[in-house]
């Protein structure tokens, strides 16, 4: 029996068939790149601080890297499905189940990775 636990930001993650979808709010440009910083109750989206400027697509390069590397995925299970030009992004990752991207988000948010 898989159990699925309720996070407070389980609201910014759903699942597809194929995959899981997760609303993000970004900040390009960061002194610190912090892929997980945070969850916005008000947007209801995850927060992700990055170090690159949002120009020539590097800021949605290193998202996208960055996402790849935490969820152990390629780069090519992990895509902007909107949001490409804007703060607010949804990104799907391919082949990966919601309570795992969940575990591993509420670490992040957590401090238990870096």
């Amino acid at each position: 029996m898989v159990r699925h636990v309720n996070y407070p930001f389980s609201d910014a993650i759903k699942e597809t068939k194929d995959g899981v979808t997760i609303d993000f709010y970004i900040v390009a440009g960061a002194k610190n790149m912090e892929i997980i910083s945070g969850y916005n109750i008000w947007r209801k989206r995850i927060e992700a601080k990055l170090s690159q400027d949002a120009v020539f697509g590097k800021a949605n390069k290193e998202l996208i890297d960055e996402l790849a590397s935490l969820f152990v995925v390629s780069s090519n299970s992990v895509k902007i499905v909107s949001g490409l030009k804007r703060k607010q992004k949804t990104i799907k990752v391919y082949g990966v189940k919601t309570g795992d991207i969940e575990r591993i988000i509420y670490r992040a948010i957590n401090s238990e990775i870096t």
